[in-house]
């Protein structure tokens, strides 16, 4: 060896060996890392269930990484500044002092990219000059605690090795003191790089929709849109949450409403009777609002915030009195509704609600679904005055508002409603979008072109207009199908207002209880607000020069309530608090044992049936399967749900194996998750499928646990 690599006071890129931990070999490469330290990930002595991943002390789960067993976890700011205040062990020393973990490691990320973390596995991989022969392989090895674990295909005198309990540093410490060695050509430690699987449908004009997720472009800001394909990535919604959408009319014919199970309790309040179909010369604004919130994914067109979820049509009589609004309310309420969007308020400057209409609001968002309550949002409306609130008015053309007037929506100071004002591709206030104490949150919407004025529906006078121009796209959704509607065709960008703000919010939340059906409208409610995006807007208004866009001590702003709706974070929060709810869920264990043999090379297969009885909510799924097989990479395994619906567990990778005898859960085939929140009732299949001919097998036996 030469002198430098006698020394271990320098690394291969000439940095102080204590810095070896930081330097990652990469395809020749060596990458600087830098310690996260708001995570790290731990290995357990054995499997645990998810409740149990998320009872302990010094850290958040947040997701199994199950080719390397290792569980990830996060900690909160404020535990990491305790910490460290108080001199304290950090979250990863309490870890590795736990019985039950046998590795833990520190998370990484790489310099200057802050967005992509590393995770440490126990591998690493070592190619040796081609003249070594296995016994100095084997001597190098035992220096560093390494077990050969196996040869690399293609790759000469390279190996796979193994970093033993033995071992006192980690793998990039060991990696780059190898790649210090002459004999060895290279060295890389096994990592895992973080990267988000974001599901996109394929839909064919989702890329136009911005508001869902974007990555910039013209007139788009970074973080404009609502985050939705990492809420995707736990849920797309369930058919048992259902969305009303009270409104004008729906073209229940449009595609984007097709799928089973897709409409439910239609109502027509306006011609008495279930049809809410529009009239052939009326422009369809519940269509608009509809497909924003709820847009089934079927390949083709649009797809909505929340596709999954069930559709509750309600068509307005047009005018609003005591029996119109309980007949809403009431209708929703005993019908299923998990949330109620209304686009739509008084045309008038000041209306606060009347006694009936307050209980019947109330009653929906506290007694509904079962007592949960509904989640019941309003649009703030589109008039760039206070919900509640006193505005010097002038330019009015006639003077039909003249000085000091005072403006009230009273649906939108009901305490039981989400109030829902809008922002734009831009992150500024959208500038038609009512403001004041009482919203909740603001969602994206379009904005306002130049000269445009901002009349509430039905509002009889045209409002002062504006002369700044106004950056923002508009938003794309459904419309009467062909050339009726607000467009020609089956969809429109001349849409937007707090109209498309609020069916945005209410899918939201409809995928927050999609991960979470035990949370009350209360606790949605305080999910959808603490996750929110903080953005600003430090310009004045531009028809009224009031200003608006900051936040005060509670977090709140005039003009954007809590912030900005993030579905990601909202459906993460909800979903954590499902795994960590100290409320142990029972679980219903059967079991088929009737052995059944497989039919070679026959796409029917056989399918065996478990049949639940209790009407609970799926919380969690775990397949247990044992069959044998002459050759079990001929087979496929599926899941198929009461309601038809069903997974893939197993593909064609099992080979040459011939017994198969494990466990299929939530954490190690996260696809299960499509089949959580809905009703245990029902019966439960395993359909086996051969899919070559020859070789045959035996489904012995299968057992289906379900958490509820």
């Amino acid at each position: 060896m030469n002198d430098r690599n006698n020394s271990s006071d320098f690394s291969t890129t000439g940095l102080p060996a204590s810095n070896l931990g930081l330097v990652l070999q990469r395809g020749g490469e060596e990458l600087i890392l830098e310690k996260a330290l708001d995570r790290f990930t731990v290995r357990f002595v054995t499997d645990f269930p998810v409740q149990q991943l998320s009872q302990v002390s010094w850290g958040i789960w947040q997701v199994s990484i199950t080719q390397a067993h290792l569980e990830l976890y996060q900690v909160p700011a404020n535990q990491i500044e305790q910490a460290i205040a108080h001199g304290r062990q950090d979250a990863i020393a309490q870890a590795r002092a736990d019985q039950n973990v046998t590795f833990a490691s520190h998370a990484y990320t790489v310099q200057d990219n802050p967005g992509t973390f590393v995770y440490l596995s126990d591998q690493i991989t070592i190619q040796f000059a081609p003249s070594l022969d296995a016994a100095k392989i084997t001597l190098i090895a035992s220096q560093f605690n390494l077990i050969e674990d196996k040869p690399i295909p293609g790759l000469p005198n390279a190996f796979v090795f193994l970093v033993s309990k033995q071992a006192t540093e980690n793998p990039i410490k060991i990696a780059n003191q190898l790649q210090a060695i002459p004999d060895v050509l290279a060295a890389e430690p096994n990592v895992l790089i973080q990267t988000e699987p974001h599901y996109k449908p394929r839909d064919t004009l989702y890329p136009q929709q911005w508001y869902l997720n974007h990555n910039g472009g013209s007139e788009l800001v970074a973080g404009s849109h609502i985050a939705v394909e990492q809420a995707w990535d736990i849920t797309r919604g369930v058919r048992s949450v259902v969305v009303a959408v009270v409104d004008d009319s729906f073209d229940l014919n449009h595609p984007d409403f097709q799928g089973s199970g897709k409409i439910v309790a239609p109502r027509d309040l306006r011609e008495d009777d279930f049809l809410p179909l529009p009239s052939s010369k009326e422009s369809s604004h519940g269509t608009a609002c509809a497909g924003l919130a709820l847009a089934e994914e079927n390949g083709t067109g649009i797809v909505g915030v929340a596709p999954g979820c069930a559709f509750m049509p309600i068509r307005t009589t047009g005018f609003l009195d005591d029996e119109s609004i309980e007949q809403i309310f009431n209708w929703a309420m005993e019908k299923g509704a998990s949330v109620i969007s209304c686009s739509w308020g008084a045309s008038a400057v000041y209306f606060p609600l009347s006694l009936r209409q307050k209980a019947a609001i109330t009653r929906a968002a506290t007694r509904g679904r079962n007592g949960k309550g509904c989640v019941v949002l309003f649009a703030a409306g589109n008039a760039n005055r206070p919900v509640s609130g006193a505005v010097n008015e002038k330019d009015w053309p006639d003077n039909v508002l003249k000085g000091v007037t005072d403006w009230l929506n009273g649906f939108g100071v009901h305490p039981d409603v989400m109030t829902i004002a809008a922002s734009t591709s831009m992150s500024k206030k959208a500038a038609y979008s009512n403001w004041g104490k009482n919203i909740a949150l603001c969602a994206p919407s379009n904005n306002a072109s130049p000269g445009m004025s901002f009349p509430e529906k039905g509002f009889l006078y045209t409002q002062p207009t504006i002369r700044t121009n106004l950056s923002g796209l508009e938003m794309l959704t459904t419309d009467i199908v062909g050339v009726a509607g607000y467009a020609p065709g089956d969809f429109t960008s001349n849409f937007g207002g707090t109209s498309s703000a609020t069916p945005v919010v209410a899918g939201v939340a409809a995928l927050v209880l999609s991960a979470n059906p035990d949370l009350t409208a209360q606790q949605v409610k305080q999910i959808l607000e603490t996750t929110a995006d903080k953005i600003v807007d430090p310009n004045p208004d531009p028809q009224l020069s009031l200003s608006g866009g900051k936040y005060d001590e509670n977090g709140h702003s005039q003009w954007f309530g809590y912030g900005k709706v993030n579905a990601a974070r909202a459906v993460q929060t909800a979903f954590q608090q499902r795994t960590t709810s100290s409320d142990a869920s029972k679980q219903v264990k059967l079991v088929n044992s009737q052995r059944r043999d497989i039919p070679d090379n026959n796409i029917q297969g056989i399918k065996s049936v478990i049949s639940i009885s209790d009407s609970s909510t799926v919380k969690d799924i775990q397949v247990a399967v044992n069959l044998t097989h002459d050759f079990l990479g001929d087979i496929e395994i599926y899941l198929i749900a009461p309601n038809n619906q069903q997974v893939l567990l197993q593909n064609r990778t099992l080979g040459n194996r011939t017994d198969l005898q494990t466990t299929y859960g939530v954490r190690s085939h996260p696809i299960l998750k499509l089949l959580l929140s809905q009703s245990a009732k029902g019966n439960w299949q395993l359909w086996i499928i051969d899919y070559s001919p020859q070789d045959v097998g035996t489904l012995n036996s299968w057992e289906l646990t379900l958490g509820i």
